[in-house]
């Protein structure tokens, strides 16, 4: 019995751990091929480098270090310099000439 619990448990614990734990994606990846991202949920950390509101947008940017995107949220916006974790839709926000512009929608508790 003692031996069963040693191996049932750490993979019960590692399980556990690794469900509440969302996987991260880093931000380089979304920007190196957002056509393979667009749709998929992802979760993203970094710090907040800009933020600001646009009468029903707001809208913050985030940097991993591996690189920088932009996050649309229906949430209060987060200050400059705090570091968060986001999850949310990869999207096309829009195309300007020959570049696109992606960002990760924000999603709230409760929305699917």
């Amino acid at each position: 019995m003692a031996t069963l619990l040693r191996v049932i448990f750490p993979i019960a614990l590692t399980a556990l751990f690794a469900a509440g734990c969302a996987l991260r994606t880093e931000i380089r990846q979304i920007l190196a091929d957002p056509r393979a991202y667009e749709g998929k949920s992802v979760t993203v950390d970094g710090e907040v480098t800009n933020a600001f509101s646009l009468v029903f947008i707001k809208y913050f940017e985030l940097n991993d270090g591996t690189g920088t995107l932009g996050v649309v949220s229906d949430k209060p916006l987060p200050a400059k310099g705090q570091r968060l974790k986001v999850t949310g839709e990869v999207r096309e926000a829009f195309s300007l000439g020959d570049r696109n512009i992606t960002v990760l929608v924000e999603k709230s508790p409760g929305k699917s």
